[in-house]
């Protein structure tokens, strides 16, 4: 079998089967989902292979209710008696299981029934070992040849492939699946004993949409050695930017606190804020189900609910909330189709491809707009309190004066409250589609910086 053609997907009759036997042995309704998961992956160190990692998997889940009671079983192994087996264990679990008033399967007429969109998801392109090594002494080498760097933290390829199937009770049939191909490098640069660490990757669903391993490596060397010499900075307050990189993580928590569960909850900083200015105006945060290629894109949630483009964040304002049928029943609203789930336990949620929409200028715009901060590069650690929205970061980046650059520097840690930070937050147009979830640059006019 060649490295990038995963084994036969599951014949969906067995999923029908599975339905219908726990139906017949007692359930009031039942959902039979397989996730099946093939990859190879491969790492060198200084040209010398150090891993490779091959795994082939195919999960099945049963899920079933008795009135408003739940359980869900799973299992890797396939065969007939272990499917039995599987419907007798989640009934009985069922019966034992605590009501809950919330559980159901997704109400009939939310139902995405097929034929669904071609998201163009699935590369066939067929990566073998070898390959996969090339690539990654490649991009390891081109690193290491950036003047500055003077060891390797590694190389790195990689192929997926996935595919999930459901069925349901109530008449959902649904299945796509998708492949995603990755290169990276990882390189330390030092001088005068100061050593610093640099990087970069790129995942994506084609292979043939991957920049280059040596594009890639060359950009990990360059930040490496961008970085040499930092400094410790006097803490204060100034200006902050976000590189379009990592600006993504300061706006993440927005989506956890727009969750439905955690709305239900009540343990949500934004939890008043619904049809209120969340983010300046003018600015959308977009989630786009249906972008041809991208990660976060499906063609139904995995309740089989439609899904659709919305604008989360709409002239600033906070539109709704991300809601599966649970937390929806719960707040006595409709499902956004953003249900989330593994092949064991209830449906969390989540959100699909999410942009906010870019604003004018590039980097240097916003530096020469602030004209003396902190602009960040790297971001680790951050802590949010989410019921309240204060939050911190340790980060790394460049101190600029003037609408430049001075110097690399580290070990800072931001902090403000989120509610007060994005009321102010400015952005460029650098917006890049790298990821699921992507943002241009943004600027803070006046955070919190702790130094030395």
């Amino acid at each position: 079998m060649s490295a990038s053609t995963p084994s036969a997907s599951p014949d969906p009759s067995m999923l029908h089967d599975l339905v219908s036997a726990a139906l017949k042995a007692g359930a009031d309704a039942a959902e039979a989902a397989t996730a099946r998961r093939a990859s190879l992956a491969v790492g060198v160190r200084n040209t010398a292979l150090e891993e490779v990692e091959r795994e082939e998997s195919t999960d099945l889940g049963l899920r079933v209710f008795i009135g408003k009671r739940q359980a869900t079983v799973s299992s890797s192994d396939l065969s007939d008696a272990t499917r039995g087996r599987l419907v007798e264990r989640a009934i009985a679990m069922a019966r034992l299981a605590p009501e809950d008033p919330y559980a159901s399967l997704a109400p009939e007429e939310l139902l995405a029934h097929g034929p669904h969109a071609d998201l163009d998801l699935y590369d066939s392109t067929d990566r073998s070992a070898e390959q996969l090594e090339a690539a990654a002494v490649a991009a390891e080498a081109a690193a290491m040849a950036v003047p500055g760097v003077s060891r390797s933290e590694g190389g790195d390829s990689s192929w997926m492939s996935s595919e999930w199937q459901l069925v349901t009770s109530h008449g959902f049939v649904g299945n796509y699946r998708g492949s995603v191909f990755s290169v990276g490098a990882g390189v330390i640069a030092e001088k005068d004993g100061a050593m610093e660490r640099g990087g970069e990757s790129r995942s994506l669903r084609h292979f043939s949409d991957l920049p280059s391993p040596e594009e890639i490596g060359q950009k990990a060397g360059e930040r490496a050695v961008a970085r040499v010499g930092a400094r410790k900075i006097a803490s204060t307050t100034a200006p902050v930017i976000f590189e379009n990189r990592i600006a993504t993580q300061v706006l993440s928590p927005l989506l956890g606190a727009i969750s439905g569960p955690s709305i239900a909850r009540g343990s949500s900083f934004l939890k008043d804020k619904l049809n209120e200015l969340v983010l300046p105006q003018r600015m959308d945060l977009v989630d786009d189900p249906f972008r041809v290629r991208g990660q976060g894109s499906t063609p139904f949630d995995d309740e089989g609910v439609r899904v659709e483009k919305r604008n989360l964040v709409e002239d600033g304002r906070l539109t709704t909330w991300l809601l599966n049928t649970s937390s929806a029943a719960q707040l006595g609203m409709t499902s956004t189709g953003h249900a989330s789930r593994g092949l064991v336990g209830p449906s969390g949620v989540s959100a699909h491809n999410v942009h906010l929409t870019a604003g004018e200028g590039n980097l240097d715009d916003l530096m020469a707009s602030a004209g003396t901060g902190l602009l960040i590069t790297s971001m680790f650690g951050p802590s949010l309190n989410g019921n309240t929205g204060d939050w911190s970061a340790g980060v790394s980046g460049f101190w600029f004066e003037n609408g430049e650059r001075a110097y690399p520097v580290s070990e800072v840690t931001v902090a403000g409250n989120l509610i007060e930070l994005y009321a102010r937050l400015q952005r460029a147009g650098d917006l890049e589609f790298r990821n699921a979830f992507n943002v241009p640059s943004l600027l803070f006019d006046k955070v919190a910086i702790a130094g030395k």
